[in-house]
């Protein structure tokens, strides 16, 4: 069973009930890495933090994207190998939004691969990186 805390209080961008699209760049960056290769990144990153990897969201549908949310402004700083794709503010990209689940309750299609707690409120930008490197060169 996985031993992390809970929040004590939930991030303004965490819906209470259901699902919502929340702007990339705002509260958070993202990280978007599809299929298998964002499982395989994944767990990678889960398994080097002892499964406290910080926010990761994942869609049940479609392209079966993963989502790592990052602090803002820290995406761009890495350059991502394709097909990983950063999400951000910067206007590089475009604007983009992210599907975030409640924590709990029904939110299909999407929901936590790894949740936001106190101690790991984002996915920490450098290892994110590392262990996406690693995987697509794995491939």
């Amino acid at each position: 069973m996985n031993s992390r805390k809970s929040l004590d209080r939930v991030p303004s961008w965490v819906p209470a009930t259901g699902h919502a699209l929340r702007h990339a760049g705002v509260h958070f960056d993202a990280v978007r890495i599809g299929g298998f290769l964002g499982e395989d990144v994944a767990y990678r990153l889960m398994e080097f933090t002892d499964f406290q990897a910080g926010p990761i969201v994942r869609e049940a549908t479609g392209a079966r994207n993963l989502y790592f949310l990052l602090p803002p402004g820290t995406a761009a700083v890495h350059a991502w190998p394709p097909p990983v794709r950063a999400l951000t503010r910067d206007g590089r990209g475009g604007e983009a939004f992210v599907g975030i689940p409640a924590l709990h309750g029904m939110t299909w299609p999407l929901d936590w691969r790894s949740p936001p707690t106190d101690e790991d409120p984002f996915v920490e930008p450098g290892l994110l990186h590392e262990m996406a490197v690693r995987a697509v060169r794995s491939t």
